[in-house]
């Protein structure tokens, strides 16, 4: 027999022919909880390693930690390139938080600031002047470009990384975080389309030897959580030199690990020796030899190797695969499955359909709102994702600390008031309604593409619109949207630092002809929403200044600009062998302090 205790009520979905459950009295919908830990124990383990591991035997650890082995997961998506800058969604950002460090961190556990390349940093009374002290004693990892000694982190280099993060080069994709936040970085966007001009950022400036000064525009509240996002790690201009936009294939940072080798089938990062931080009892990190990820045809292949051991991490586990993982009752008895653990944390994440709301037929409001009308959130996520996710009642932005989001009020299943706005629109019954490519970046049979299949059902039958679904890879998608081709399409949205500005700044007007990947690519352009953005951003009261992102959030349901369909919680399953896991709201990958030690055998 196999047990299952949750510490707190979930809709994690198990046949229940076969497994027994504990709950607790707790509840998900109405309570933020600590993270859950499930621990199953099913048999054996098969301890088999398909990649040879980095030699640190010669290391010990106090404490009990271990040095050495391999961290092996899969990827849904290619990861196509390392450099920090190009790093816009979450499968590259799983490596690159690894390799590069910002000047500052988010603690996941109480989702507070905590310093990184920054030892230290002061505020200036207006909230516009902020000075870093670069701490000493970083190095860089060994490169051909920086000669055979390891070259020191300094606050030369912190001004060159955000600078790079100011620029207009085809190779930044964040522009818009810092563009128009940091005195003269709108000219400097200007005018370095194709090199930087030397003169560099005006509101960046070394002072003291090691210390940078950065002034704002104007004072935002937000600036010190847009310097923990894992696209702002610190690199030397070295590198960026000898290697140009090939930078993402020669990945140069301070962080634990440090690239070995990158090819069309895997990606390995090996341990930094010289890494600069130390646990609690002194040891130096990180534990883990390497981190191998590689590619995942499906979920079910991942499934599989996780049950062959040959990968320690599932992410974004299906309900409906579960057995597939666990096995039968005969084959626990027999001791055929691995010893793992499942654990949850409620996810800062938003699953969405875009529209590009400035052209064609989603240029219409009436459209717009008929769309958020017509689909029944609670019957997707029931049926089509198996209870998997919570339905979006409310806003845009997810659930997170002292943001009310259900004080913004989001729309409920109407399907005579969508169809009479279809009418109003001149699309009396979906006719004369174009048919189009509804852009969706997964395989077939995926949890996306049974959302976005069951969507597009949706509004054909009460609307009588056809959208014909297109299964993409997510480059393909974010081309297709950037150029224009494409006019719907399913997303998602994840946390890169907890703050609604997060995700209320990608339908900021002002960023509408940015060409980075997630800078307003719904073109929508509404002047009371910026100027409610832009007061929001400038309030340095908190209750204010929730107040007026509450107004943003809400200004986005009213004008149909997007269609929020579900949240998520961040489950994934761990091999046993792995300890120090820890799951987290953002979905980062923090292995800083993970280590492998093998359970024993029964």
């Amino acid at each position: 027999m196999y047990w299952i205790e949750f510490e707190r009520k979930s809709d994690f979905r198990l046949n229940k022919g076969r497994f027994f459950y504990l709950y607790t009295l707790f509840d998900i919908k109405a309570m933020r909880l600590p993270i859950i830990i499930i621990s199953l124990i099913v048999g054996a383990v098969f301890t088999s390693c398909t990649e040879k591991s980095v030699d640190v035997d010669n290391l010990t650890a106090i404490g009990g930690k271990k040095y050495g082995g391999d961290f092996r997961f899969m990827s849904a998506e290619k990861v196509n390139s390392l450099a920090t800058i190009s790093s816009v969604d979450h499968y590259s950002s799983r490596l690159v938080s690894q390799i590069y460090e910002p000047l500052l961190k988010i603690d996941v556990n109480s989702m507070g600031i905590t310093p990184a390349v920054a030892e230290s940093y002061t505020v200036s009374d207006d909230a516009t002047v902020y000075t870093f002290k670069v701490r000493k004693g970083i190095l860089f990892h060994q490169d051909d470009a920086l000669g055979k000694k390891r070259h020191e982190l300094t606050a030369e280099d912190v001004k060159f990384s955000l600078e790079m993060a100011c620029s207009n080069l085809e190779l930044n994709q964040i522009s818009y975080l810092l563009v128009k936040r940091i005195k003269g970085a709108k000219e400097f966007f200007d005018n370095s389309s194709e090199s930087l001009p030397k003169e560099g950022v005006s509101g960046i400036k070394i002072i003291n030897g090691n210390s940078v000064e950065i002034t704002l525009v104007s004072p935002f509240a937000g600036f010190e959580n847009i310097l923990t996002h894992s696209s702002l790690g610190i690199f030397p201009r070295e590198v960026y030199e000898k290697y140009g936009d090939k930078i993402g294939e020669h990945p140069v940072g301070s962080g634990p690990f440090e690239l070995e080798s990158i090819t069309d089938d895997k990606i390995v990062l090996k341990r930094n020796s010289e890494y600069w931080r130390k646990d609690d009892f002194g040891n130096q990190l990180p534990y883990l030899g390497r981190i191998v990820m590689t590619y995942a045809e499906n979920k079910r292949s991942e499934l599989l190797a996780f049950r062959k051991s040959e990968v320690d991490l599932v992410l974004e586990i299906p309900v409906e695969e579960v057995e597939h993982i666990l096995g039968t009752l005969i084959e626990a008895q027999e001791g055929k499955n691995i010893k793992h653990k499942i654990e949850s944390e409620s996810s800062m994440s938003i699953s969405y359909i875009g529209m590009a709301d400035g052209e064609g037929v989603f240029n219409n409001i009436q459209v717009r709102k008929a769309f958020n009308l017509a689909i029944n959130r609670d019957e997707i996520v029931d049926v089509a994702l198996e209870g998997e996710g919570w339905a979006s009642h409310n806003g845009f932005v997810p659930k997170m600390m002292n943001y009310p989001t259900e004080k913004v009020v989001g729309y409920t299943f109407n399907v005579p008031k969508a169809q009479n706005l279809m009418k109003l629109a001149g699309y009396p019954n979906g006719k004369g309604f174009p048919e189009i490519d509804f852009y969706v970046n997964a395989v077939e049979g995926s949890k996306t593409h049974k959302y976005s299949s069951a969507i597009a059902a949706q509004l054909q039958k009460n609307l009588g619109v056809k959208l014909n679904i297109k299964l993409v890879t997510i480059d393909e998608r974010n081309k297709a949207i950037l150029s224009g081709e494409a006019k719907i399409w399913a997303e998602g949205w994840l946390a890169d630092y907890p703050d609604p500005e997060n995700f209320l700044l990608l339908l900021y007007g002002g960023n509408v002809n940015d060409h980075s990947s997630y800078s307003n690519r719904f073109k929508f352009n509404n002047a009371k929403y910026d100027a409610l953005f832009e007061k929001a951003i400038a309030e340095t009261n908190p209750e204010k200044r929730t107040e007026l992102l509450l107004k943003c959030d809400q200004l986005i349901i009213d004008e149909a600009a997007i269609m929020p369909i579900y949240t998520d919680d961040n489950t994934v399953m761990v091999n046993a062998r792995v300890r120090d896991f820890k799951v987290n709201e953002m979905e980062s990958l923090n292995l800083t302090h993970v280590f492998i030690k093998e359970p024993k055998k029964k």
